[in-house]
């Protein structure tokens, strides 16, 4: 399993403290303009990358795991400060409710940035939790996400989906890492369908790049268990289903879970 690349958790969280605390004079300076026309034009490139990537996965024969590829490097392309800026990352975190169990989300739109089209072919979603709160543990059906971490410390852990027994998933673990502000990592039919991620040492926030109804309309989540998770042949996990409200009782907020360098 892929681990933490060669930073500590205590420069993890310094870094996401440092790119908050940047935030607000960056922002300021976007806002009002003062930073000249080509960073604006820059940001607005960007984001049109997102959406003609997102357009390929459906128009133009992209495979899940090329669009993969693509988005997170895109994501992990961008300057912290410059993206929070441009999406407010102060009027979004105060938008979050914070529940005890899970996370919030808020809807991302981009104010002041030129040249963009009127609808975007992907959802772009802000998420914040509280220190050993979780997005818990789910697969996905017929929809693509990538995830960008912005700010705090997660514990993140990811596994490809190889059967559906009805009741259950058989998976395959791939990913258990620490990852902090500026590491993304995605999800897709075909590459680590399911995930799970704790917000470690205080609040910890992502932006999201989701697509639905990538092979036709709709698509579908199941929320898993893979405390109860039984061991099979060859590596693989039989991990049972759960409903919402169970998944949240039992993973929305974090009681023993262990990081991966504990």
């Amino acid at each position: 399993m892929r681990r933490a690349r060669g930073r500590s958790r205590r420069e993890f969280l310094a870094g996401g403290l440092q790119t908050l605390v940047s935030v607000a004079l960056f922002q300021s300076l976007f806002v009002r303009r003062l930073i000249a026309g080509p960073a604006a034009v820059a940001f607005s490139t960007w984001v049109r990358g997102l959406d003609d990537a997102c357009l390929d996965l459906k128009r133009s024969g992209l495979s899940l795991v090329q669009w993969q590829e693509s988005i997170q490097s895109l994501l992990e392309r961008i300057e912290l400060a410059e993206l929070l800026a441009a999406i407010d990352f102060d009027a979004l975190e105060k938008q979050l409710d914070y529940p005890d169990l899970g996370v919030d989300t808020a809807r991302v739109r981009f104010p002041g940035v030129e040249g963009l089209p009127e609808k975007l072919s992907f959802y772009p979603k802000f998420f914040g939790m509280k220190a050993g709160r979780a997005i818990i543990p789910h697969g996905h059906r017929n929809m693509v996400s990538a995830h960008l971490i912005v700010g705090g410390e997660m514990h993140l852990r990811q596994y490809d989906r190889r059967e559906d027994e009805g009741g259950a998933l058989i998976v395959e673990p791939t990913i258990d890492t620490l990852a902090g502000p500026g590491e993304a990592s995605s999800i897709s039919d075909d590459r680590n369908n399911v995930h799970w991620l704790i917000a470690r040492g205080g609040p910890a926030y992502t932006f999201d790049v989701i697509v639905t109804g990538v092979d036709g309309p709709g698509y579908d989540i199941e929320n898993l268990d893979p405390e109860s998770a039984e061991p099979i042949q060859g590596g693989l996990l039989r991990m049972p289903k759960l409903s919402v409200e169970e998944a949240l009782e039992r993973y929305g907020k974090d009681h023993h879970g262990q990081d991966p360098e504990g």
